[in-house]
């Protein structure tokens, strides 16, 4: 019976990448491997194909013979892949070296081997902290009390009182982890006894009684930047809860809510204000002064006629950029505000000045007069 082509077997183009071999292998070895299959002499034999076909083109030599000559290449001669011919038996898994090594990177763990257990990083902390918009454009500095857990002073974070030693765990052998069967599957778990930590504290500090962290209480200064944003989060490195043992340290999360202004609305860097005048100061027009949020004042010129909702743009009066010495815009509306209660001489002159005006005094109103034929 004729022997299938290497690449077809696998699944890839004759011009694939060594990455690109390695990946479609792995992917048809967690399909077809015999634990996964038991029973399975189907499965056993494409998994027996695929292994030797990886073997042979993984090696760039065989590859390029292969390439060549196709199987004739390795008829009489002993496999690319260093097989003596025939497919590789159970005991070779190509790259991935054994079976725990196949579900380790189906399942995204770690195996213990022989290196030292890696101890666990301490906690992340977070602190919420109010700030109005006034600070957030010019950035502001805060004082923030914080209980965490920091490494202890008198074992320097191991756990062990002074002048002794930490002692290897005898269930992990210094692992961290423990391996248990469960049907076909080899399942890695941290260490019962020692939590994962690979030592065990025989004669624990009498501060810390061998957690190596104790709880403190301490007051952080934090740096808000200028132009900070409604739900900006600082990053402390370090501040967090201490690491187990020594280990590293969490981090602190700040989280800053900045306080709605009673004028100014913010969308981004730009701010928007709604400026309220008089109907007199719209028709006849003037000058209004400004409040900025850095303390200063501006001053702008509504023209004569200004109409309700016009607006107006103070380029660079807005907040600052974070990180950044840009600045957004200042977007003034005009809120044209009508009498709300009139004297008998103030209705007088209104009603003389209704009698003088034409269509040019009000072009909108005549405007629509003429649209709808009202009077």
């Amino acid at each position: 019976m004729s022997k299938r082509d290497l690449y077809e077997v696998l699944g890839v183009d004759r011009s694939a990448s060594a990455a690109e071999l390695k990946s479609a292998y792995r992917q048809l070895a967690k399909k077809y491997h015999p634990d996964v299959n038991p029973g399975d002499a189907e499965a056993e034999r494409q998994f027996k194909e695929i292994s030797h076909a990886y073997d042979t083109l993984k090696d760039d030599q065989s590859r390029a013979a292969y390439d060549q000559f196709g199987h004739a290449a390795f008829e009489g001669g002993g496999s690319g892949g260093g097989q003596g011919g025939g497919f590789g038996g159970f005991g070779n898994f190509g790259d991935f070296g054994s079976m725990g090594d196949i579900f380790e990177e189906f399942f995204g763990g770690r195996r213990g081997g022989g290196g030292r257990a890696r101890q666990q990083r301490g906690s992340d902390l977070r602190t919420d902290v109010h700030i109005s918009l006034e600070e957030a454009f010019s950035g502001v500095e805060r004082q923030i009390k914080l209980n965490r857990n920091a490494p202890c002073g008198t074992c320097d974070g191991s756990g062990a009182k002074p002048g002794t030693s930490l002692k290897t765990c005898g269930t992990c052998h210094g692992h961290g982890k423990v391996r248990a069967q469960q049907g076909f599957f080899m399942v890695e778990r941290p260490c019962h006894v020692c939590q994962g930590a690979g030592q065990i504290v025989e004669t624990p500090c009498d501060d810390c009684k061998g957690r190596g962290h104790i709880a403190q209480s301490r007051t952080l200064s934090v740096a808000i930047p200028a132009g900070v944003e409604d739900g900006t989060r600082i990053r402390l490195s370090g501040e967090g809860d201490a690491g187990g043992r020594g280990a590293t340290a969490g981090d602190l999360y700040v989280f800053v809510g900045v306080e709605p202004h009673p004028v100014l609305q913010r969308d981004g860097a730009d701010l928007f204000c709604q400026l309220p005048v008089t109907l007199t100061q719209a028709a006849l027009g003037c000058s209004v002064e400004i409040p900025l949020l850095n303390g200063k004042r501006v001053k702008l010129n509504v023209p004569k006629g200004a109409q309700p909702g016009q607006q107006f743009r103070l380029r660079e009066k807005g907040m600052p950029v974070l990180r950044s010495r840009a600045h957004g815009d200042l977007y003034i509306q005009l809120a044209v505000e009508m009498p709300a209660k009139l004297s008998r001489e103030q209705e007088k002159l209104l009603k003389q000045f209704a009698d003088i005006s034409g269509e040019d005094t009000f072009p909108q109103a005549a405007r629509f007069r003429k649209q709808t034929g009202a009077k």
